[in-house]
């Protein structure tokens, strides 16, 4: 970024900012399976993660520029990896405050002893968000072909990554 973003527990009086990023990001269609238009109510229950999840913006110069949240992929017999999403405003991108959440997410995950992240569904044609993700120690370990309707490309594959968090995965 032109100055230095950090990264803080998102507060209620966040959720403007955030709001603004869900529906600007939803309306584009290219990088989550959502609606292009949310409903703000139902976007706030679905990303306000509740604990012992967690949801964070990305701040510069005392702006949020982007947000995450993260959780346990899945319940019981999966709760031991980690999942997550981000979004970061267009006007900031390409300027580390992507990077600087998936940092966040990595160090939380790994504090809490998780044994992986799994992100289930990135889109390949989200070229910087894969790049990001492997320069960050993610693979891709499949791929569901054309599941996702790109609103430029039609049906493109969503990626499956994973990055290990202890060295005895199997």
């Amino acid at each position: 970024m032109d100055s230095a973003v950090s990264i803080r527990d998102a507060q209620q009086d966040d959720w403007p900012a955030i709001w603004r990023i869900i529906r600007e990001v939803a309306a584009a269609q290219g990088t989550f399976a959502m609606d292009a238009a949310p409903e703000e109510h139902s976007a706030r229950s679905d990303w306000m993660t509740r604990a012992p999840g967690r949801v964070v913006v990305a701040v510069a110069d005392d702006v949020v520029v982007g947000t995450a949240n993260m959780y346990a992929n899945r319940r019981n017999q999966g709760s031991h990896v980690a999942s997550g999403s981000f979004m970061v405003a267009t006007a900031s991108r390409g300027r580390g405050a992507g990077r600087a959440l998936v940092r966040d997410m990595i160090h939380w995950a790994e504090e809490r002893g998780f044994a992986g992240i799994q992100f289930n569904a990135v889109v390949r044609t989200n070229v910087s968000a894969i790049r990001l993700y492997t320069s960050e120690g993610f693979r891709i370990i499949g791929s569901a072909p054309g599941a996702f309707e790109h609103p430029e490309h039609g049906r493109v594959d969503l990626l499956i990554m994973w990055r290990d968090l202890e060295s005895s995965v199997s």
